[in-house]
């Protein structure tokens, strides 16, 4: 029970890795563009052209590379947790409710939920 935090940080952080890896090396295939006029290609029309894109997928491969280490799994929590967050109003709001249930986002959210209940008692000191 007390390498069960080990694998879920080494899976969350081997996850965002993954993600991030995919973007920046165009590994696998060609996403087709959305419909012109969409919410996403409006949304994705700000976001991969200004660079933000690069600059959250950089914030990914950090906050995996933290999450993934056992010292500094809090820290890569909290670079993680808002990224997490983002990804699901996304889902929720741009592509209307599609995606919520994937596999790969509910595994990323269980993941970091058991992480961030893991060390309750270190981010209870952040509340006062």
């Amino acid at each position: 029970m007390k390498y069960l935090p080990c694998i879920a940080g080494g899976l969350l952080g081997a996850l965002f890795l993954m993600a991030a890896s995919m973007f920046f090396f165009n590994l696998g295939p060609a996403q087709p563009p959305p419909p012109e006029g969409s919410y996403v290609a409006l949304f994705m029309g700000g976001f991969v052209p200004s660079g933000y894109l690069a600059f959250v997928k950089s914030l990914q491969i950090v906050g995996g590379i933290l999450v993934a280490i056992p010292k500094t799994r809090n820290f890569g929590l909290l670079v993680l947790g808002p990224i997490i967050v983002n990804i699901i109003a996304y889902h929720a709001f741009i592509m209307q409710g599609a995606g919520l249930t994937s596999p790969m986002l509910i595994a990323i959210c269980l993941l970091a939920l058991y992480l961030l209940w893991d060390a309750r008692k270190k981010f209870a000191g952040l509340a006062n």
